[in-house]
């Protein structure tokens, strides 16, 4: 693998990508008729906040991972180690899975469901455009090491 090849080739970085879809969705809601759940406030922005507390330690935990093992965070930089420890213990993408999680907390107190509506094709974007493409990546780069770990851990929970 050339030095130029050493990267996943995602399609776009993926805070990026999750933002899109999110104001997209936001904005759908002006075309939408007012749609409410008819969930009271409190439980909205309750729910909101336990996603957010949760997308939050998945993120602590994620980057504290990643600084430790020395490799960068940016899925566009060269990878230098595979991360199995910690929340990589559970999910293979605790970052990912935190930026769905505080889409969905943000969805929910903004009771937007244009938001909700984006977030499937936003997920199939994230799957195809970059989880498995680095997926791709770490198993040329990593080969058996990085298989056993795929095997062992889910890629969402």
């Amino acid at each position: 693998m050339s030095t130029s090849d050493d990267n996943p080739g995602v399609i776009a970085p993926p805070p990026l990508l999750f933002g899109i879809a999110l104001g997209a969705g936001l904005a759908l809601d002006f075309l939408l008729p007012d749609i409410q759940t008819g969930m009271p406030g409190i439980w909205r922005y309750g729910m909101a906040a336990l996603l957010f507390a949760a997308s939050g330690a998945l993120v602590i935990g994620a980057f504290r991972r990643f600084r430790q093992a020395g490799t960068p965070v940016k899925p566009w930089q060269p990878t230098t180690r595979i991360v199995t420890h910690g929340v990589y213990g559970v999910t293979r993408n605790p970052m990912y899975l935190a930026m769905t999680l505080a889409y969905g907390a943000i969805a929910i107190a903004a009771e937007s469901i244009g938001a909700l509506v984006f977030l499937v094709p936003l997920l199939i974007v994230v799957t195809y455009g970059v989880i498995m493409r680095e997926e791709r990546y770490l198993e040329l780069k990593f080969n058996d090491e990085y298989r056993r770990y795929k095997q062992s851990v889910p890629r969402w929970i």
